[in-house]
């Protein structure tokens, strides 16, 4: 291992590749973590950082039902393919369903997602393409809890799938890295002036501020104004 982390530090010209010492027989690498047993064999769990802090889509936020089963199934399909043994694998279910109730998901939402976990792929795989088949056509519609899935069952009834996302987040409410720059003090602008007295209307565009643009409009029809109304032009 001392050899291949010297070879690609020679490849990564910052020289950053380090190497993971291995502690009580066990070496983590990436989100598994290598057993050495001593027979030789290597068994693998989940690794998780000392910082982890289980902290997944929370039960009771407004996101449709699916994708909150989806973090379980998720759970539990890492779990599957990482832990080696039947005791790892049992022991992660069990960190799984202490860290889901911590983030308020109730058993039967678990239960529901080993439930799709369990079923065959081949079957789950050929459902997928029927409906694929089917729903020919799909419309995006922002969620609104006991609304969205409502209409979600109506596109269904005409083969349209749905998708869904947030229409109002708490990034879109409290984050803000720049402040809104007000309508007059854009620069680079295509604008649309209505005529007063009659439909037609005037568009232009400029590089400058807009009010400074707007500004000068009102001068020249100041101007215009008073050319207009002069003692001899009444004459």
């Amino acid at each position: 291992t001392e050899n291949l982390t010297e070879y690609l530090n020679t490849v990564d010209t910052t020289n950053n590749i380090k190497e993971e010492e291995m502690q009580d027989n066990k070496l983590p690498m990436l989100d598994v973590m290598m057993h050495k047993q001593p027979d030789g064999s290597i068994e693998t769990s989940i690794y998780r950082k000392k910082t982890h802090t289980d902290q997944y889509l929370n039960f009771h936020s407004h996101h449709p039902l699916h994708q909150k089963i989806g973090v379980a199934r998720s759970l539990l399909d890492r779990k599957e393919s990482i832990c080696s043994t039947e005791e790892l694998k049992q022991e992660e279910e069990k960190h799984i369903y202490e860290a889901l109730k911590k983030n308020n998901y109730p058993k039967w939402a678990i239960d529901r997602a080993k439930e799709q976990q369990q079923k065959p792929k081949k079957e789950t795989r050929n459902r997928k393409t029927q409906k694929e088949q089917k729903n020919k056509h799909m419309v995006i519609v922002p969620y609104v809890k006991g609304v969205t899935e409502r209409a979600a069952r109506v596109y269904k009834k005409y083969n349209i799938s749905t998708a869904m996302k947030p229409h109002c987040t708490l990034r879109q409410i409290l984050v803000h890295p720049k402040d809104k720059v007000k309508q007059e003090k854009q620069c680079g602008v295509v604008y649309k002036i209505p005529c007063q007295s009659c439909n037609k209307v005037y568009i232009g565009e400029t590089g400058r501020a807009l009010e400074d643009r707007l500004k000068e409009h009102k001068t020249d029809v100041a101007k215009n104004s008073k050319q207009q109304y002069t003692r001899t032009a009444r004459k």
